[in-house]
């Protein structure tokens, strides 16, 4: 192999190429030429390595996350790395099921810093002693090349997208999911500002705003706020009615009514596109005060964020509803045995008092009127006795007709008065209800003390029912 030759095909044109890409491409289908191995040029975009140029191969991995594979190792560690045998090699990512060999090296720039790799496997016998000092004299002159065209691509509009799809399905709460998207409307469409208009059971409402709002954002706002929720309400009945919208960046043409607010604001630009169903969701405002005109992709792919955006965030309420519905009774609403347990495991011994609570002859009610009678009663009762506890008292509904109160007092006599107002509370609904309190004693579990406090319930119960007895310190 003549690789002096090597050197010149694959040079020779590099000062031609008028892009990044296009150097990357010729580099690796002038190599191509001189030997069978598979070829690729990987560059830095954002914090991944991205496919730019390859030849040779079934598959090639468009993106390789940072430190990832072989190529990732030598981008991050600006050393080249030869494997005679790839199988002995952990990081080796498989391209095909015949590579015996690899040789990477970091494409560079002229301060020496890595902007990519040059990646060549084979799949048969080769000398890979010369072939490692021509890839990296190589490498070295498309990084020169590179930089002098403006370095590695910018990151395509479609990718920001992905990106941000990615970050959206993540996002871990309702607050993280908007911030986000807002943050992503502006990358995505180039525009400065992005504000959310929801619909909520009370009407339509602005989301929160994000953590530093710029300038414009924090006009619309202000506007939108004064117009009022008939304005948010055309805004949003416009763009479900008929579809995204955009301007044409052409001065001397007044906005609709609808759109006045915006213009007080100083929109110049603005595209407007539907989030999620007519009701129950809202729209997506994009602006910016330069008279810019978006293109029919700027708009599809800002429709295409507001869906991912909009599915993320019903996903967020569904599973948020699945949690709330797990962790309390579906009759009172009342938090049921899971979070209880929670509670109690964390009860502070000589201030957490226990009320164990059980409501008087409920299967008389269940036997003579029925269950659902029995139901209205207990969601009655529920009601009831959650008014007269104080704020930052707990109930919860652990048995058919069986609650527990969790409270924090002072003194045992303090835990005593809350209970009393418990049955009197009761009383007031025509029913009576038996009431047991115990405080935790030093090293005692919580479950211990629960029982103490049945104990002292059946107390009660023995003394003929609608009362409050203490347990025993």
């Amino acid at each position: 192999m003549d690789h002096q030759r090597v050197l010149r095909d694959v040079t020779v044109r590099l000062p031609t190429a008028t892009t990044a890409l296009e150097a990357c491409q010729w580099t690796v289908s002038t190599l191509a030429h001189h030997t069978p191995a598979t070829i690729s040029v990987l560059l830095q975009v954002r914090d991944r390595l991205r496919c730019v140029a390859a030849t040779g191969a079934w598959q090639v991995f468009a993106t390789v996350p940072p430190k990832t594979g072989i190529v990732g190792r030598v981008y991050a560690s600006g050393e080249a790395a030869v494997v005679p045998d790839v199988t002995a090699d952990p990081d080796y990512l498989p391209v095909r099921p015949d590579v015996t060999a690899e040789i990477c090296v970091p494409v560079l720039d002229p301060a020496g810093r890595p902007i990519g790799v040059l990646d060549l496997q084979w799949s048969g016998p080769v000398d890979l002693t010369p072939w490692r000092d021509t890839a990296e004299r190589l490498a070295a002159r498309l990084g020169s090349r590179i930089v002098a065209l403006g370095g590695p691509p910018a990151e395509s509009r479609s990718e920001k997208l992905l990106r941000h799809a990615a970050a959206l399905s993540a996002a871990p709460t309702e607050r993280d999911l908007l911030d986000a998207a807002l943050g992503a409307a502006r990358d995505v469409s180039t525009l400065s500002a992005a504000v959310l208009v929801l619909i909520g059971d009370d009407g339509p409402r602005l989301s929160a705003p994000p953590l530093a709002p710029g300038e414009l954002e924090g006009r619309i706002r202000a506007e939108l706020t004064e117009a009022g929720p008939d304005a948010l309400d055309r805004i949003v009945r416009r763009a479900h009615r008929y579809g995204a919208g955009y301007t044409l960046g052409e001065c001397g043409h007044p906005p609709t009514e609808d759109y006045r607010p915006l213009d007080r604001a100083g929109v110049r630009t603005l595209v407007t596109v539907p989030f999620g169903p007519p009701e129950g969701g809202g729209v997506l405002l994009v602006a910016d005060e330069r008279a810019l005109r978006p293109d029919p992709t700027t708009v599809s792919l800002t429709e295409l964020l507001a869906t991912q955006a909009w599915n993320s965030l019903d996903r967020l309420r569904t599973l948020d509803r699945l949690r709330e519905q797990a962790s309390s009774d579906p009759l009172t609403g009342l938090r049921h045995t899971g979070p209880f347990g929670q509670r109690i495991a964390a009860a502070t011994p000589g201030r957490t008092a226990l009320l164990a609570i059980d409501v008087d002859g409920f299967k008389t009610v269940n036997d003579t009127y029925g269950h659902q009678a029995g139901d209205r009663l207990l969601v009655g009762l529920a009601r009831a006795l959650e008014g007269a506890l104080r704020q930052g008292d707990e109930l919860y509904r652990i048995g058919g007709d069986e609650f527990v109160a969790v409270i924090e007092v002072n003194r045992p006599e303090e835990a005593v008065r809350v209970a009393e107002r418990l049955t009197a509370a009761a009383r007031r609904t025509g029913r009576t209800i038996s009431v047991g309190v115990a405080l935790p004693r030093p090293g005692e579990s919580a479950e211990l003390t629960l029982r103490r406090a049945d104990q002292a319930l059946y107390a009660v119960k023995r003394q003929g029912r609608d009362g409050v007895h203490l347990a025993p310190a």
